[in-house]
């Protein structure tokens, strides 16, 4: 049956495991009880929002994840994507409605695109030289098709978590166990540089595979993800591209440009609340739904219309995530609704 209607939503579970599975270097990992509460909170969720597709993160283990589909009652009505969670390390996945799900569709890209090379000997005599070795994402990028309608092309769904913000925890190294009183005041310094190259580098390796499915193209692309930055940090702007939004009447729509849902929603809003995580009182938009120009209003290509976004995030502000089952970052819901340019 050909929808008139798309939704999706971004999702981090927050260390979703089967309770007593070690997390980092938390051996115990959950509680029985931390863990039948951290079901039901995402059930509920999963369940009160309904989305066609949602993007998750921070998934341990497939078998936790069919307990909260168990739990709300919807193993008949989504797919399971989440194949390499095996309990060892948090992997990228997604429920998509059955009807929707492109079968066989479904793959996680661990190693960056040869096409990526981040070196450079400098713009001029001054520039000292640069190289960035790092070879591939922290957490694999999960990339599948669905089919919203059978006379259009499939979308093509990414989703990703890119590196956090928090500093890279260099004390663990050995150059910097081997001269502990000369490293030990610039840590803080040191590791959040190392993050910040980490995620860029994360973020330019994701825009090039974009970049090979756009260009050129007229492939619908949705990008699903608890992308660790703001609206208008770098990291957004590499994957983006920073399209011009236009309004009123007008044919535009960039050929290789992403838009985000934040800047879509802020059109049609007086005031802008949009935020999906707290830290020391500092709220920010971590969690982003970004489309291609097939769902961008004024697009000359445009399929889909924007319909709204909605975000969960009275949750943010409860004092223990563990006691009540809910995630650290805001739950992320977009709408959109058939509507050919």
């Amino acid at each position: 049956m050909d929808r008139t209607t798309l939704s999706v939503a971004t999702f981090n579970l927050y260390n979703l495991n089967l309770p007593g599975g070690p997390m980092y270097r938390d051996e115990d990992g959950w509680s029985p009880q931390e863990y039948a509460a951290k079901v039901a909170w995402s059930a509920g969720v999963v369940a009160r929002l309904a989305p066609d597709v949602v993007g998750l993160q921070e998934l341990w283990h497939v078998d936790a994840l069919r307990d909260v589909l168990a739990r709300a009652g919807l193993e008949q009505e989504y797919a399971l994507l989440a194949g390499p969670a095996t309990g060892a390390r948090i992997v990228c996945a997604a429920l998509v409605r059955r009807d929707l799900l492109v079968p066989g569709t479904a793959t996680w890209i661990e190693d960056f695109p040869e096409d990526l090379r981040l070196e450079s000997g400098g713009e001029d005599p001054q520039t000292p030289d640069v190289s960035v070795r790092i070879r591939g994402f922290s957490r694999p990028v999960l990339r599948f098709d669905i089919a919203p309608r059978r006379d259009e092309p499939a979308t093509s769904v990414y989703v990703c978590h890119l590196k956090s913000k928090a500093p890279t925890q260099v004390w663990r190294e050995g150059w910097y166990d081997a001269d502990r009183d000369r490293y030990k005041p610039h840590t803080t310094a040191i590791g959040s540089a190392l993050s910040t190259i980490r995620r860029t580098a994360e973020a330019a390796a994701l825009r090039v595979v974009l970049t090979a499915q756009l260009k050129g193209t007229v492939s619908p692309v949705i990008v699903l993800g608890d992308l660790n930055d703001g609206q208008h940090s770098n990291t957004l702007n590499l994957l983006t591209e920073q399209p011009r939004y236009l309004v009123g009447d007008s044919r535009g729509g960039g050929d290789n440009a992403l838009y985000t849902a934040q800047t879509l929603q802020q059109y049609r809003d007086t005031r802008d609340v949009y935020y999906t995580h707290v830290f020391q009182d500092l709220r920010e938009s971590l969690d982003h739904v970004l489309v291609s120009e097939q769902f961008y209003d004024h697009s000359r290509r445009r399929r889909w219309l924007f319909d709204g976004l909605t975000i969960d995030n009275d949750h943010l502000h409860t004092a223990d995530h563990r006691a009540d089952g809910s995630t650290d970052h805001g739950v992320v819901l977009v709408r959109f609704r058939h509507a050919p340019a």
